[in-house]
């Protein structure tokens, strides 16, 4: 019987990279929460993202335009403190970026194990079962798609 070697690969926490999209929505931070949880799993890390535009209509020209970016990472910061706070037990980093939520996490996406959202943040319709970013996100994102619809029970609670 001939022998098989086993090439043995190497893999660092990178390799297990878990995008979340968070918006500050109970949802999100549910999806930050199960994002948390796998990458303990997996030995991987959380890159926790949040998005950022100008809005169309409803806000007042005294409205400074870096206030907006101020306000995204603020609502991120306490996003991740709300959810996993200092007890996260992996690496989970956070980025706040301009644009289009949906296409900035698809870019992201790639090269990443999983990306993860809630079912519904603050836009649209809060009694549609999945929202417009989960729905463009599961159809074009360049990894596995996990949406978390309502209360997940973690192993930490």
């Amino acid at each position: 019987m001939a022998s098989q070697e086993v090439e043995q690969v190497s893999t660092s926490p990178q390799d297990h990279r878990v995008v979340v999209g968070v918006d500050g929505s109970d949802s999100s931070k549910e999806a930050l929460k199960w994002a948390v949880a796998q990458a303990k799993i997996t030995g991987g890390v959380v890159e926790a993202i949040i998005t950022w535009e100008f809005p169309v209509t409803g806000w007042s020209t005294g409205v400074m335009n870096g206030q907006f970016e101020e306000w995204a990472k603020q609502t991120l910061d306490e996003a991740v403190e709300d959810a996993v706070g200092s007890r996260a037990g992996v690496e989970v980093s956070t980025s706040v970026q301009f644009g289009n939520a949906a296409s900035v996490l698809i870019e992201a996406s790639r090269g990443a194990e999983l990306l993860v959202v809630g079912s519904r943040g603050h836009g649209g319709f809060t009694g549609a079962l999945l929202g417009s970013v989960g729905q463009h996100c599961a159809s074009h994102a360049e990894c596995p798609v996990v949406i978390i619809r309502g209360k997940v029970p973690h192993a930490s609670e």
